[in-house]
């Protein structure tokens, strides 16, 4: 009988996650790991398109652990008009992998995912941190640490505090339990600061002389879990691919829709994509 080393994460509100380590759960010989996954509001929790529950929802029992294997998650809020979350993940052996979700309008969602890695026996602990999107810098215990992507090793065991801020988003703080003999990766998602992005400068007004120049608004596409974004065909994720945008391509914005932006690429072809991983900005 193996102790399965459990990551604790609840959701809580104001960007804290608070990670707690323990060692409470008996492995029944098969190789299983464990789910858990919060989110604000409460949602619905897909594995490879199957339903598993709402959250909050852990399957930890012995009995309702997850075989180990490489999966897609989806979290789909019950409530308002917000986009689902959806990512990959990797569940390992004896291990409890952490989805935390809270959902914003837009690109203002953020989250995290937590889970171990074992090292030899005795080990030094090691974290690795990597940021939607990246170069944010990593504050470990209040000391500048360096910027996503970024691996740390020789650590204590003992418990952390990470803050991950960049300009333009909201500051993330996780609270982490490094143990030895293992490393601790997090994914951590920052979510755009409304606040901090600055309203546009007014048009002047043209003289009765002048031809007005019409303001085109732009999107600029931002980091996504995939390196790239899907343009459907209508507003709806069910909807036909007719291309695909990467992140800092800037393309011309036509309208806009709850949760949807209608653009038009250079190549001519228009499409829809989600506004989760996009922002508006003016030329």
């Amino acid at each position: 009988m193996k102790k399965t080393l459990v990551i604790l994460i609840p959701s809580i509100i104001v960007a804290i996650i608070v990670f707690f380590l323990v060692q409470s759960l008996l492995l029944t010989g098969k190789d299983k790991g464990a789910l858990q996954v919060t989110a604000s509001p409460q949602s619905k929790v897909y594995l490879n398109n199957k339903y598993i529950g709402q959250t909050p929802l852990c399957r930890c029992n012995s009995d309702e652990m997850v075989a180990t294997g490489d999966y897609t998650i989806r979290v789909v809020p019950n409530t308002g008009t917000f986009n689902e979350f959806q990512e990959k993940i990797t569940i390992g052996k004896s291990i409890l992998t952490v989805v935390d979700r809270k959902f914003g309008n837009g690109a203002t969602s953020e989250g995290s995912i937590i889970t171990l890695e074992p090292l030899k026996d005795g080990a030094k602990p090691q974290l690795l941190i990597t940021s939607i999107p990246d170069k944010a810098e990593v504050l470990l215990d209040n000391s500048s640490s360096g910027f996503t992507p970024l691996f740390l090793q020789n650590l204590t065991d003992s418990d952390h505090e990470l803050i991950l801020r960049k300009s333009g988003y909201t500051d993330k703080k996780v609270r982490i339990r490094t143990p030895n003999g293992y490393k601790l990766i997090a994914t951590v998602f920052l979510g755009i600061d409304e606040g901090g992005i600055p309203s546009p400068t007014p048009t002047p007004s043209a003289s009765p002389s002048a031809t007005p120049t019409p303001v085109v608004s732009k999107i600029v596409i931002l980091q996504t879990p995939t390196g790239f974004l899907r343009v459907r065909a209508s507003n709806s994720v069910a909807s036909t691919e007719v291309g695909r945008v990467t992140p800092g391509q800037i393309v011309d914005l036509i309208t806009e829709s709850e949760g949807w932006y209608h653009i038009k690429l250079e190549s001519g072809v228009e499409g829809w994509i989600s506004n989760q991983y996009a922002k508006k900005q003016t030329p």
